[in-house]
């Protein structure tokens, strides 16, 4: 039974090693493949993959050698670990609690609007630089390629993802045949061009945080069963950890069952110093 919190630390340890390898190969995917090129979500992803690559190597190494070094680094690691995490899901939740869109009369989808999400979302977006390189990634996704093919019964009848919605169209409100002055901003700003429409939009900046945020909502919900995962794990790191060190030496807890044939460096002073304290009680 001595031994059990050990294995027991070292086959999830094993387990949370190899699970790392889809996460940080999932992030790299997600660099590839999003129609924003986001990186809200990728480096976060990144880095969990790669801290739970070491913390798990670190675990499984101090379990199944018994070496009480590695488990205490382990286990200040791990706690770390735990705390960022919860930093991370808290500010999440804090980030993307705004937004969600609303319905358009007559349509199956909704529209977005950039003020409904909250400051730190929107500094992102805002910024010139950034926005460039977002908008490069849905031209280069080819996003809007069908939506601009679409009749008007379409736009009655099918549905639209977030980015489709504010950056393949104009919003639902603008009407061309009155005068633009009494107009939405982003009616201004539309164009057929496939290489303009509403990428200069802020319904299409608010519709790449709304992807962002249905994202990163699914993100925070799966690191509190990560978080609750990872305490199940420390605690019984700490069992592992302390029974590593009685391995190493039983005095702490008691006089020795058994003489040892190369006893450690500070034995002897352990029993001259318990004995002193005999002697004076």
């Amino acid at each position: 039974m001595s031994r059990f919190s050990n294995t027991v630390i070292g086959l999830l340890n094993l387990f949370t090693l190899l699970a790392s390898i889809p996460i940080i190969g999932g992030a790299l995917w997600l660099t590839r493949s999003s129609a924003t090129c986001e990186s809200f979500l990728q480096t976060p992803l990144l880095v969990i993959g790669f801290i739970i690559l070491i913390v798990s190597l670190v675990g499984f190494i101090g379990a199944c050698f018994h070496l009480a070094w590695a488990l205490w680094l382990y286990l200040v690691v791990m706690l770390l670990l735990i705390g960022a995490l919860m930093a991370f899901t808290i500010f999440g939740f804090v980030v993307t609690g705004a937004g969600g869109g609303s319905a358009v009369s007559g349509r199956v989808y909704n529209e977005y609007q950039l003020g409904d999400y909250s400051t730190w979302l929107r500094k992102r977006v805002e910024d010139p630089k950034y926005w460039r390189t977002i908008k490069g990634c849905i031209l280069g996704s080819k996003t809007c390629r069908d939506i601009v093919m679409w009749s008007p019964v379409d736009y009655l009848t099918k549905d639209m993802s977030p980015i489709q919605s504010g950056c393949c169209k104009p919003p639902s409100e603008c009407n061309y045949e009155m005068s633009m002055m009494a107009q939405d901003i982003d009616c201004y700003k539309w164009n057929s061009d496939p290489n303009v429409l509403c990428y200069e939009c802020d319904s299409c900046k608010a519709g790449v945080l709304e992807d962002v945020r249905r994202d990163w909502r699914k993100l925070s919900i799966l690191n509190v069963m990560m978080i609750l995962l990872l305490i199940g794990i420390y605690c019984i790191g700490c069992c592992a950890f302390r029974n590593t060190r009685r391995a190493e030496t039983d005095y702490p807890y008691g006089e020795n069952r058994m003489s040892k044939v190369r006893p450690r460096w500070d034995f002897f002073w352990w029993r001259w110093w318990h004995e002193r304290r005999r002697q004076l009680s």
